[in-house]
């Protein structure tokens, strides 16, 4: 859908509240949101979401998609009257969503961590393991074992991975003659993957915030084992690696990038966030701030849920106020940090004090994306949308929720590739899906945990999506090219975690399908690793048959 008809269908949404308003106002009917709204607790307090997601996937434009949203809902909670709606959406939703201390503290952390990978990225930590690798890596297996290393330890922020994996490993690779493409796929699947599995991380946290509070990294542990997707890309690139195997765009690129062409013929994509590397630079300025990182978001997390209080490590950490600690421990490590590279003098205090509105600024389509997933769920929630879905579920499903992960997986596989954003996608299906399972039914989790998975599924495999453009900058790789090589890598994977969603719905117990999930994604990789050398037999046979006749 082009500009002329977005406005024109904004254009129209506006002119249909006018005319009911004026209904409204003309038959004298006192305006009361809390009694006698018709549209309370019905289908129509379903469809804020559903206008954001139809309108997401028709102009793959998130911000719009879920703003009009948001006013759809307001309309309807007011019942089409002008300030009934503009006080709704702004106060109760916007600054209510806002002015909440659970959220406030998770925007805290997402600003901080943006300070933190700017600072490390120009202490120049980064260029300094990468020149470090470059002498202790010495094939390709290892080579591509590294880049997945350190893609799994950097699972902080996917934006941070993006960003620091590339310009560390590229030397390595290219080294090692791996394709660019091979090395795109290596950062994007160590991006949001590992960070959906991460409790300390910026996608914890936004889960977080969208369950009630004090529940929301509890769950967000409990759904660990049933991200299929996030760990089956784990175990797929670690066979890839071993086995030496690709298929698909990616075989061709990487038979080019071993005959020298590590580009397949492309052109070298430019890399517009080349920086001048910082010669003063060291390993640790990389490893300790991030271990830094870790051990106090950790201590903070534990501290919020009653550690120090006589609380065991575990309970503590499963009660945990995810915004809490993470604020304390990323306030923390800022600081440390600060004063490490000062003593360090690596970087100069005014260098220092400059990287933090960098942070910022680059978390600012985060921090907006949350703000308006949070606005709309508010305007769901005001007009009964998880009464209604529960009703409705509850009265007419019946053995139909046992098909309802692998449902709910293909729908944010869906959403997020057409929208190229994971957050927005789960920001808009986790309130809708846990309005239909409470938070201790064992397949409410496995629900929430598709939610995820499907998102970062769609995310993973969509061209638009922030972290695939960044893995293909970071490795400096044609953008078409590294979507073209890891669709079906990404689809392979997605097909498994499929009929796991499938299995888990009847059986929700990951002792027994995780590994049966991880059996099918291993027994289907040797499959397609017999198919593949089978065909390059036949190949290299034809090749020399028609070598044989050119001789003759």
């Amino acid at each position: 859908m082009n500009k002329k008809k977005l406005l024109r269908f904004a254009a129209l949404i506006l002119m249909l509240g006018s005319v009911l308003t004026m209904a409204v106002q003309a038959a004298g009917e006192e305006v009361d949101p809390m009694a006698g709204n018709p549209f309370y607790h019905s289908f129509w307090a379903l469809v804020p979401p559903i206008i954001a997601i139809a309108l997401a996937l028709i102009t793959k434009e998130v911000y719009s998609s879920l703003f009009i949203g948001i006013v759809v809902g307001g309309l309807l909670y007011s019942k089409f009257d002008f300030e009934g709606t503009l006080t709704h959406v702004f106060n109760d939703g916007v600054v209510g969503s806002l002015s909440d201390s659970y959220n406030v503290g998770i925007l805290v952390f997402l600003v901080i961590l943006g300070a933190m990978v700017a600072i490390m990225n120009k202490a120049g930590g980064s260029a300094a393991f990468g020149r470090w690798a470059s002498t202790h890596i010495k094939t390709r297996i290892g080579a591509q074992l590294a880049t997945i290393a350190l893609g799994v330890l950097i699972f902080i922020d996917d934006y941070f991975n993006c960003l620091t994996v590339g310009s560390v490993m590229r030397p390595v690779t290219d080294k090692h003659n791996i394709s660019r493409a091979k090395l795109a796929y290596l950062i994007d699947a160590t991006a949001a993957p590992v960070c959906i599995i991460a409790p300390v991380s910026s996608w914890a946290a936004a889960v977080s915030g969208f369950v009630e509070e004090g529940n929301g990294l509890h769950l967000f542990i409990k759904a660990i084992p049933y991200n299929f997707y996030a760990l089956l890309t784990i175990v797929m690139m670690l066979f890839l690696a071993f086995s030496n195997m690709d298929f698909g765009p990616m075989a061709r690129h990487e038979d080019a990038a071993k005959k020298g062409d590590i580009f397949n013929g492309l052109k070298k994509a430019s890399d517009a966030a080349n920086q001048k590397v910082n010669e003063k630079g060291k390993v640790i300025d990389l490893v300790l701030p991030i271990i830094v990182l870790i051990v106090a978001c950790v201590i903070g997390m534990i501290y919020s849920g009653g550690f120090f209080e006589g609380e065991s490590f575990i309970n503590a950490f499963s009660n945990a106020d995810a915004s809490v600690g993470l604020m304390l421990g990323s306030a923390v490590t800022l600081v440390l940090s600060i004063i490490y590279f000062l003593c360090r003098r690596v970087l100069s205090f005014k260098d220092l004090m400059e990287c933090i509105p960098e942070g910022f600024k680059a978390m600012v389509p985060a921090i907006l994306i949350l703000t308006f997933a949070w606005t709309l769920k508010a305007m769901t929630d005001s007009l009964g949308a998880k009464e209604y879905v529960a009703d409705l579920v509850t009265a007419s499903a019946g053995n139909f929720q046992s098909f309802l992960p692998a449902i709910i997986f293909l729908i944010a596989c869906f959403l997020s590739f057409a929208t190229g954003t994971s957050w927005g996608t789960f920001g808009i299906l986790i309130p809708i899906t846990l309005s239909v399972f409470p938070l201790d039914n064992p397949l409410g989790v496995v629900c929430v945990s598709a939610c995820m998975a499907g998102a970062v599924c769609g995310d993973h495999c969509s061209p638009i999506s922030d972290t695939t453009i960044m893995a293909s900058a970071g490795a400096q790789c044609d953008h078409v090219a590294h979507v073209s090589t890891q669709l079906p890598y990404a689809l392979t994977v997605a097909a498994v975690s499929a009929v796991a969603y499938i299995v888990s719905g009847f059986l929700p117990n990951a002792v027994l399908v995780l590994p049966f999930a991880i059996l099918i994604m291993i027994v289907t990789l040797f499959v397609m690793k017999r198919l593949i050398g089978d065909r390059d037999i036949e190949v290299m046979s034809v090749d020399k048959m028609q070598n044989s006749k050119k001789d003759e």
